[in-house]
């Protein structure tokens, strides 16, 4: 999971060689440390907060999914122009909704920064979204129903949610009693309690999310619906059965939510500080 995160970062403020396409060892010649480097600073945090490593992924997922992978998200606002980080979606504390790693693997590399980032572009998938209406949102940015299961499973896998993001599921007959009873308890709370996703591993990515789903035990309603959509419920089940294919299975999401809009060769810019455009 530190490998991970470590590669996800290593794009913002390396400088590389001039490629058209992404690959593996992109800083190989540019920087040989770099790996290291990055792998000792996200450590460090991890071993001081484990939420770390979700944090950063659900940073990934919402940069991605706006103008494609161009760390448009870390652009702070000015008085001037506001950027995709006061955005709803994306103002929301670390705590609200983490996306975190699985199995271990390798990331290519070679983006560079984008020259925008707006509010008005950030249009993410949320929690009371319909299975419909996210498979079409995956396939705009070309990833499909398989894709869609393995990463918001995987994510939520190790994610917390406010109680305010999920107050319709505890009402809903079709949640497990016992689960019902304590998430209300939990959100009789004060200042918007916070619950797991997965109340069985919060801070292991696995396939366990898939089985608790399966018995009615889905937090978010999108989570739930997984398991009941014609289209999502046979990839759920099969995932529940089979930790390796789920591991498969997430690499290959990674991989390819990692390739949306990257821009490479000449195209973008390479950031001296990665919070601002360079102009």
């Amino acid at each position: 999971m530190r490998e991970i995160t470590a590669s996800f970062f290593i794009f913002c403020f390396l400088v590389p060689s001039v490629l058209a396409q992404l690959r593996f060892g992109f800083y190989d010649s540019t920087c040989p440390s770099a790996r290291s480097i990055v792998l000792q600073v996200v450590a460090k945090h991890w071993s001081l907060n484990q939420t770390v490593t979700a944090a950063l992924l659900r940073m990934q997922f919402h940069d991605c999914f706006v103008n494609g992978c161009d760390a448009s998200l870390l652009i702070d606002s000015t008085t001037e122009k506001p950027s995709e980080k006061i955005a709803g979606p994306n103002a929301s504390p670390p705590e609200t909704i983490f996306f975190a790693g699985g199995p271990r693997f390798r990331v290519q590399l070679g983006r560079r920064d984008g020259f925008r980032s707006n509010p008005s572009n950030v249009n993410l998938p949320g929690p009371t979204i319909t299975v419909a209406a996210s498979i079409k949102a995956f396939q705009a940015k070309g990833l499909n129903v398989r894709d869609m299961v393995t990463l918001i499973g995987g994510g939520h896998s190790v994610g917390v949610a406010h109680c305010s993001l999920f107050r319709d599921r505890l009402r809903d007959p079709a949640m497990d009693p016992t689960l019902k009873a304590r998430l209300r308890k939990t959100c009789r709370g004060p200042n918007d309690p916070s619950v797991f996703l997965d109340q069985g591993t919060p801070f292991r990515v696995d396939y366990a999310i898939y089985r608790q789903i399966k018995s009615q035990k889905g937090i978010l309603r999108i989570d739930q619906n997984l398991a009941l959509h014609g289209s999502t419920s046979g990839i759920v089940s099969r995932f529940a059965s089979d930790r390796r294919l789920f591991g498969k299975r997430f690499v290959e999401a990674m991989h390819k939510m990692g390739a949306i809009g990257v821009l490479t060769g000449d195209s973008g810019e390479i950031r001296t500080n990665c919070r601002a455009f360079n102009n």
